[in-house]
């Protein structure tokens, strides 16, 4: 139980640094094309998949795919972070209620396995 506790924190690390690679992207996109910046944040969106490749496989040899898959949905918490964060987007009542659906959605799933 303790390792796979561990595991599963660490899976949302590994997620927070993936959904990283969509501010990146967003950032990339507001630079002119093959400018140093934009290939920077280009460069870093591939750097951020590459680890998140290499990561997801390391999970799965781990954890249930379902598992690991369903756990993956919180990166839409953390775009709403970062939304807020980088790009001063406001959090409105929607994407709250929309996240914590999202969340809920993830622990019922795991829950649920749990059980079976």
């Amino acid at each position: 139980m303790r390792q796979e506790i561990k595991t599963i924190c660490l899976l949302h690390l590994m997620l927070m640094v993936y959904s990283l690679s969509g501010v990146c992207s967003k950032l990339a996109a507001g630079e002119p094309f093959l400018s140093a910046r934009f290939c920077i944040f280009y460069g870093t969106v591939i750097l951020l998949l590459a680890f998140y490749a290499v990561a997801w496989q390391q999970v799965i040899r781990v954890l249930p795919l379902t598992t690991a898959f369903a756990n993956k949905a919180v990166t839409t918490a953390w775009g709403l972070v970062w939304g807020l964060l980088f790009f001063q987007e406001q959090i409105t009542f929607g994407k709250l209620l929309g996240v914590t659906l999202v969340i809920a959605g993830v622990v019922l799933f795991s829950t649920a396995e749990q059980e079976a």
